[in-house]
């Protein structure tokens, strides 16, 4: 029972290692950042912008909803693709004119039309309008 616990954990080790390795790299660049670069501050330092312009108005300036509705359909399109890769992989392999591949293709149809019906909700707000 030992030994099958032992060789179980043992499994486990490069995933340790590895994580170990992150938080040490994390880490030594937060304590090296902070004991070797420059700690200066100052007025111009903790403006806003600090390229060397004066700022012309607030940074607290609000957007237009229909950015917000348009990073929200271009995540939309991500996942779509992100899932349709796997299917269309799993896809291939089932065999023609069977139930299986029916169905498969009927939850794709279904997730594609998903997709479909938000594209047209943005399109109806008028998110793709930049006026």
């Amino acid at each position: 029972m030992t030994l099958a616990l032992t060789n179980d954990l043992a499994a486990y080790l490069p995933v340790l290692v590895l994580i170990a390795m992150a938080v040490g790299f994390t880490v030594a660049n937060i304590v090296l950042t902070l004991m070797l670069g420059p700690g200066r501050s100052g007025a111009t330092k903790d403006m806003p912008y600090e390229s060397g312009m004066t700022p012309l108005a607030s940074v607290r300036k609000r957007f237009n909803v229909r950015f917000y509705i348009m990073a929200m359909i271009f995540l939309v399109f991500d996942v779509e693709i992100i899932f349709l890769y796997p299917w269309a992989v799993d896809f291939r392999y089932l065999a023609p004119r069977s139930p299986d591949s029916a169905m498969f293709l009927g939850r794709a149809l279904f997730f594609m039309l998903t997709t479909v019906i938000a594209y047209v909700y943005a399109y109806r707000k008028g998110v793709f309008r930049f006026d």
